[in-house]
């Protein structure tokens, strides 16, 4: 009996390998059958990318490196105006005109600014791209910029800095942002401060688009019914004419300093914490192996419930001591720098000691950590991969955003190879060159009466071993 038992075990961990064989191999296959990036760039150095999935919608977006770290300190917030201003009117159109051209193609028109990106883009038909190419053209090279609009936008965006003051969240991680690049063009907000929104102008505008919306800078993406031929065409036909006017732009380094800003406020409930150190630029080789980390750390919220047999030792403390509401670790990237570490919200009387159990873990990744946690990290970050590519709209922004970071959109099995091959060894080496016995930035907004002096968080960055 016991010879059969065996028997019968032995088959079926051959059919479950068996299983895990032909599921991979079927994964491997279909990341290859993943349509190809295709690539082709106009006479004035203007892009056109895209992946054609034959769907029946399409997303198209014009992605232009330009954001806040490109402005001044005097003309602060210009980035985010000029995106507000986009859809208020062009020579050709007025307003209302174009609001019911993409209202009776019900397509979606959007845009949004980052600290080094400004992005317009719409989602449509796929025999509708012709006109939203065009309407897309209009904007960017014909905005009228009316006075009385540019008045009416003013207010707006006054109007949005109060909502965006009332996420405590978007709060933090300016805060963060302005200490950790203090003096630096990446430590601006990109919303601008309101003294510079009271008096930015008509000539404030035209004097960013003609610094920067250079066609040398600017990508045309798409993404599902999309022809790439056809939008090589649509890109030559409303583009060819832009002209790189202005002197290529210098991008100056940002310098990260340790430091910390608490605004102490009792009479709030919870606190809100960001703690982070410099962390890798896009095309760093260490991004990857910082990738695996990132969703090493991980996120929970309270309201997920399963703290407890969370696979993430710091979700479990979070859940069953009741250490935080929620948290999220982060691998924010530009050009040349970046912010890795965690951001949680906490009650008040709590929060040392979730940092202390934050820097525990961030010791146990550059020390102890081991090969079946880095391979539950490396599994979950090519599943959330995939997951964040479902729609036309995220796989066209991950055209436009990669070729203006890498010049070239990394297929999606070159990355998951990239994943695939990094080491315990790596993961451990690339913290303990970020991490260990670095100078952090520290955030926080609320009672924050707990939270340990910047010195002694400083200590928790490295763990005496004899």
């Amino acid at each position: 009996m016991l010879k059969v038992a065996t028997i019968l075990r032995v088959i079926s961990k051959d059919a479950n390998n068996a299983r895990s064989l032909a599921t991979a191999a079927a994964y491997k296959q279909a990341l290859v059958n993943v349509p190809p990036t295709r690539l082709t760039a106009l006479d004035n150095g203007l892009r056109v990318a895209s992946e054609d999935s034959g769907s029946s919608t399409a997303t198209v977006g014009l992605w232009i490196d330009a954001g806040s770290r490109y402005e001044t300190a005097k003309n602060n917030g210009v980035a985010h105006f000029l995106e507000h201003m986009a859809f208020k009117g062009t020579s050709k159109r007025s307003q209302t005109d174009l609001e019911l051209l993409v209202e009776n193609m019900g397509a979606h028109l959007n845009a949004y600014t980052s600290r080094e990106q400004t992005v317009f883009y719409a989602k449509c038909l796929a025999n509708d791209v012709p006109a939203a190419v065009e309407i897309l053209a209009d904007i960017i090279q014909n905005s009228s910029l009316a006075e009385p609009e540019i008045e009416r936008e003013r207010g707006v965006i006054l109007r949005e800095m109060q909502d965006v003051e009332s996420n405590l969240q978007e709060v933090v991680f300016d805060h963060l942002h302005a200490t950790a690049f203090q003096g630096t063009p990446l430590g601006q907000t990109i919303l601008g401060p309101t003294k510079n929104i009271k008096k930015i102008s008509k000539a404030d505008l035209q004097q960013y688009i003609k610094t920067h919306y250079q066609p040398a800078r600017i990508v045309l993406a798409g993404a599902g019914g999309v022809e790439h031929e056809r939008l090589v065409d649509l890109a030559n036909k409303h583009f060819s004419g832009l002209k790189n006017t202005a002197s290529d732009f210098q991008l100056a380094p940002c310098r990260y300093t340790g430091s910390e800003i608490r605004v102490r406020d009792d009479s709030m409930p919870l606190v809100h914490v960001a703690l982070a150190v410099e962390g890798a630029g896009w095309t760093d080789a260490d991004n990857i192996p910082l990738m695996v980390a990132n969703t090493l750390i991980g996120a929970w919220d309270r309201s997920q419930g399963g703290g407890a047999n969370n696979a993430s030792f710091l979700a479990r403390a979070a859940s069953i001591e009741n250490l935080a509401h929620s948290f999220q670790s982060f691998n924010t990237c530009y050009k040349d720098t970046g912010l890795w570490g965690i951001y949680f919200v906490s009650e008040p009387m709590q929060v040392e000691d979730m940092v202390f159990n934050i820097q525990r873990e961030w010791m146990k990744l550059c020390l102890t950590v081991t090969e079946g946690e880095v391979e539950r990290a490396k599994n979950l970050l090519k599943t959330n991969m995939l997951l964040q590519l479902d729609g036309t709209t995220p796989i066209c922004e991950d055209i436009g955003r990669q070729m203006l970071c890498y010049n070239r959109r990394i297929p999606i099995h070159e990355l998951d190879a990239r994943i695939e091959s990094v080491s315990v060894q790596d993961v451990r080496d690339v913290c303990y060159k970020y991490l260990y016995d670095r100078c952090p930035v520290v955030a926080a907004i609320g009672p924050t009466e707990a939270l340990p002096e910047y010195t002694r968080i400083r200590a928790g960055m490295y763990w005496l071993r004899v």
